[in-house]
């Protein structure tokens, strides 16, 4: 009758909690794993499309290349 239900809405947090701290950051560091590419798409009222994409260049934290490009949708 009532979604979502309050007497399980809570089930599970202690176990998932910890992992959502983890790995679903903007930014993963964990040994064998982690973030190499971010994605930001941003789209207006009027179809313009900013599509900006992070990506780390081999595998060292310190080296990004940014590209970004920009479209309007076709409808």
């Amino acid at each position: 009758s009532q979604l979502p239900d309050p007497a399980i809405e809570d089930q599970g947090m202690d176990y998932i909690r910890p992992l959502l701290n983890k790995y679903a950051a903007v930014c993963v560091r964990c040994p064998g794993y982690g973030t190499r590419t971010n994605t930001v798409i941003l789209i207006d009222s009027e179809g313009e499309v900013t599509f900006t994409e992070r990506t780390m260049i081999n595998a060292d934290v310190d080296q990004w290349k940014t590209s970004s490009y920009e479209f309007k949708l076709q409808i």
